[in-house]
């Protein structure tokens, strides 16, 4: 058996494991990409309970859908609605409806009328504090006597002032939704929408939700549609966005792998004319592309939608090393052996890899699960491309140099025409002109650190969601008041000192209202000084009851058997009581109960506008135990803040390579960088004069820039003074990185365009500059081949 043999055969066993796994992955296990948004996010938070609050908040709304179907009268939307439910009938297991009755207004008198002697609501504290008793007297005998006196939970005597009722119009005014007919509705000024609340009964971003339960609610969308085609049908939940993030992945890594791929073909049929180079590089790219998917599955246990967007761009650099190999065959004095030529081109195939692999692997200095996986998949893509490379090209090459065809010949013909750098005056002139632009460019560079550069929904889905969201005032799960005490009460005493800060920001239209667990459930010292409070304005002997009997023309014996009805009333609700009931269900994702500290509740807000944020934020300042979370800024300061971190992670990437390179380049190791150095000067200028914000994503493909941009200064100084070959593999590999990560720039997702569009920038000024620099160290050349 001979040598080379050895590790090819040892690599097929590697390989044959690799496709069985992945075939379990795809087949057995049924994989299925995560589109998880909040996947890509840090799961380091400074707070262990802001995190326990955040994920709470989203959780209740992740395995939630919302429906609206509206039309112009009742009827039709009951039509519409009927048709809908058909389609769900049965269904129960993946999807199940919530019942109108769960928010029925009976369910909260039986619960709270035990004690509603110390439930008031805010309006009417402030007016107890400020009406004397002659205004409620009026009142009790307005509701005693008017059909129209407001909403009557019981009978007159056990509510005679509407205290318990205006409780619980303030607790309705929480969600325009009401019940009607024995359904939930809501109605702008031009429709009747009916609500159906639903519960996915399977994980969100799991295969079986997105291949069942998303058709399902197409159908029955399609259904209400046909019943009523005038109606209108709004959907929101996180599966509708899970659904459309994987189908964008799909789409965008179809288009990507088959466009680089074809791109790849072409080029190496234009070169080579013939099948053999192609079926090898290409089997070296599938190599890679299977590693890269079982490790990454190995140790991440899930792969993102994202990662494989990203991921199907990694085909046009992983040809890198399989195109310089078989460029280095064209050479006139390429030994016949195999083994000797793969010794001559290792040292540029192994810096080549270490520092390709270095910039992939600086997105994983980020703390964002997304890169690091993203960093995992195309650094392991790129190691096991190359060991491909390595272990059975030297077999499968045997037979001669391979020959060019006419345009390839042509190609590197023009490599002997391009201009060299020289310590010249016009060198040096045009140095100082190109510094020039760029800094006219680099000065109206603008940073734009946004979480929402993440994803980038569907336009009718996101415009379905924020009219159901106005529709239903629904609050923000990623912006709310954290309330922490060292006991249960003490959370909601503290809720009730924010509450009395937020009430005038709701007079003054920064937001519509709040939710909170201390709306339902007071603290016990608030709900003693309400009851006392009524006691002495209302049941005392010259109060507002002694008042009306006199009008009515009852005796003492009427006012004190009334005052002692109230006044049995019982003690407050205890929280776990009502947490537990169906009338808790709405709020109970708003009470974190115990933690580290002691107790947490979140306080949701509802209405929310932009240019609130400031008053909202300077609320809580000064509260003991309550905290602003803004979880969108929060991800948008640290995007910001890891933009800055590897803008100098970059900067000094250069010395580390340099330091890299040093020892075998010697004084011409700045020759190998100057071109990517002078790239990423050029791309920035790009990117400002063009008005690009600069985010995080900028700064990650500039590192990975310095990978690959060092490749190509790698292969041309290696082949100096004669760089035709080179020229030729650079070309090649320039050409296909251009186009896979040109198609990566045409990504729906900002985050990967704009990742994309620095890559495609920097690489083009990169292969264009990479020549000037070549050819100048002669001495040093003469050294290497001496040494080789």
């Amino acid at each position: 058996m001979k040598r080379w043999d050895v590790p090819a055969l040892l690599w097929a066993v590697v390989v044959c494991a690799l496709v069985l796994h992945s075939g379990y992955l795809w087949l057995g296990k049924r994989l299925a990409p995560d589109a998880d948004i909040l996947a890509l996010l840090p799961t380091e938070q400074r707070d262990a309970t802001v995190r326990q609050a955040f994920n709470q908040t989203i959780d209740a709304a992740t395995q939630r859908v919302i429906v609206l179907i509206g039309a112009d009268d009742w009827s039709a939307s009951k039509r519409a609605a009927d048709a809908y439910g058909v389609v769900l009938a049965g269904q129960t297991r993946m999807i199940e409806p919530i019942a109108a009755e769960n928010a029925a207004d009976s369910d909260i008198i039986k619960m709270f009328y035990g004690n509603r002697l110390g439930l008031l609501a805010a309006r009417q504290e402030a007016e107890l504090k400020s009406r004397p008793a002659e205004y409620w007297a009026e009142t009790a005998l307005g509701r005693l006597y008017s059909p129209f006196g407001g909403l009557k939970p019981g009978a007159w005597q056990d509510d005679p002032f509407g205290l318990f009722a205006g409780w619980l119009q303030e607790r309705a005014g929480e969600t325009p939704v009401r019940p009607r007919d024995g359904r939930l509705f809501v109605s702008d000024d031009m429709r009747d929408y009916i609500v159906l609340p639903m519960t996915v009964k399977v994980p969100a971003f799991s295969l079986e939700a997105l291949q069942t339960v998303v058709p399902l609610l197409e159908r029955a969308r399609r259904a209400a549609l046909q019943a009523v085609p005038q109606a209108e049908v709004l959907t929101a939940g996180v599966i509708l966005h899970s659904a459309a993030a994987a189908e964008q992945a799909r789409r965008e890594v179809s288009f990507i792998g088959l466009g680089s791929t074809i791109g790849i073909v072409l080029l190496t049929w234009a070169v080579f004319r013939s099948l053999k180079p192609i079926a090898w590089v290409m089997l070296s790219i599938a190599v890679g592309c299977l590693a890269a998917l079982s490790i990454t599955w190995l140790l991440f246990d899930r792969i993102h939608a994202l990662t494989l967007v990203f991921g199907a761009s990694l085909i046009g650099v992983a040809q890198d090393y399989g195109i310089y190999y078989l460029c280095s065959r064209l050479d006139e004095d390429c030994p016949a052996d195999t083994r000797q030529l793969f010794r001559r081109v290792l040292p540029a195939l192994a810096l080549a890899l270490i520092t390709t692999v270095i910039g992939y692997l600086a997105l994983a200095l980020t703390p964002f699960p997304g890169l690091r996986q993203m960093a995992v998949f195309s650094a392991v893509g790129l190691v096991f491309a190359w060991l491909t490379v390595a272990c059975w090209f030297p077999p499968l090459a045997r037979g001669g140099r391979l020959r060019v065809g006419g345009f390839a010949q042509g190609y590197r013909e023009a490599a002997a025409c391009w201009p060299r750098f020289r310590r010249t005056a016009p060198a040096f002139v045009g140095a100082a002109l190109f510094l020039l632009l760029a800094c006219v460019g680099l000065s109206r560079l603008e940073a734009r650190d946004d979480i929402r550069l993440l994803q980038n929904p569907p336009a009718d889905l996101l415009a379905q969601q924020m009219k159901l969201g106005r529709l239903l005032d629904a609050p923000s799960p990623v912006q709310f008041y954290l309330v922490r005490g060292a006991t249960a009460d003490a959370v909601l005493e503290r809720e009730e000192a924010l509450k009395r800060r937020l009430d005038p920001l709701i007079a003054n239209h920064v937001i519509r209202g709040y939710s909170a667990l201390s709306n339902w459930v007071p603290p016990a010292q608030s709900w003693a000084e309400r009851r006392a409070l009524i006691e002495t304005k209302l049941l005392s002997a010259d109060g507002a009851l002694s008042l009306v009997a006199r009008r009515i023309g009852e005796d003492r014996g009427w006012v004190d058997a009334a005052r002692d009805r109230l006044l049995g009333a019982g003690a407050p609700v205890p929280i776990d009581d009502f947490l537990k009931s169906r009338v808790g269900e709405p709020v109970r994702h708003l009470w974190l109960g115990r933690t580290d500290g002691g107790y947490a509740g979140v306080v949701a807000l509802r209405g929310m506008t932009y240019g609130g944020l400031p008053e909202l934020r300077s609320a809580a300042n000064g509260l003991e135990g309550v905290a602003w979370v803004d979880r969108i800024d929060e991800i948008s300061s640290l995007l910001g803040r890891y933009r800055r971190y590897m803008g100098w992670v970059v900067f000094f990437s250069y010395f580390a390579v340099c330091a890299l390179l040093y020892p075998r380049y010697r004084v011409a190791a700045w020759r190998v960088l100057a071109p990517t150095a002078i790239a990423s000067l050029a791309t920035l200028a790009i990117l400002g004069a063009a008005g690009q914000g600069l985010q995080l994503f900028h700064m990650l493909a500039l590192m990975l820039l310095l990978g690959i941009g060092v490749d190509y200064g790698i292969f041309l100084q290696e082949k100096n003074p004669d760089i035709a070959a080179a020229w030729l593999a650079v070309g090649i590999s320039a050409a296909s990185t251009l186009l896979s990560f040109g198609l990566l720039a045409l990504s729906r997702t900002p985050a990967l365009q704009a990742f994309g569009l620095t890559m495609l920038i920097g690489i083009a000024a990169v292969w264009l500059t990479a020549p000037c620099f070549a050819g100048a160290d002669r001495k040093r050349s003469k050294k290497i081949k001496e040494a080789d």
